[in-house]
């Protein structure tokens, strides 16, 4: 799993520590999509892919939950994010 708490978070500012622990939470469901996706991959069992497929969706909600919380607290991601998408939109049009 990627996902991980920071060891040490002594030298970091109080002011960053909420979007830290956000992107450690986006993570986390990163991290479980994944997981379920493969689970579902392969189990041959269609109840069992159906149950692992709906539960990575959720995570991804869950991932937008998140996501919006980071952009609440750090305008320069959400900057940076806008700029991303403007960045692909040139490359590959819309």
């Amino acid at each position: 799993m990627l996902s991980k708490i920071p060891v040490n978070i002594e030298g970091m500012r109080k002011e960053d520590l909420d979007k830290e622990i956000l992107r450690v939470a986006i993570i986390a469901e990163l991290d479980a999509i994944n997981l379920y996706e493969q689970l579902a991959a392969l189990t041959e069992k269609e109840y069992l892919k159906k149950v692992f497929l709906d539960i990575a969706k959720e995570e991804k909600t869950h991932v937008g939950e998140f996501q919006a919380l980071l952009l609440r607290e750090d305008r320069e991601q959400a900057e940076e994010l806008e700029e991303g998408r403007e960045e692909v939109e040139e490359l590959i049009g819309g």
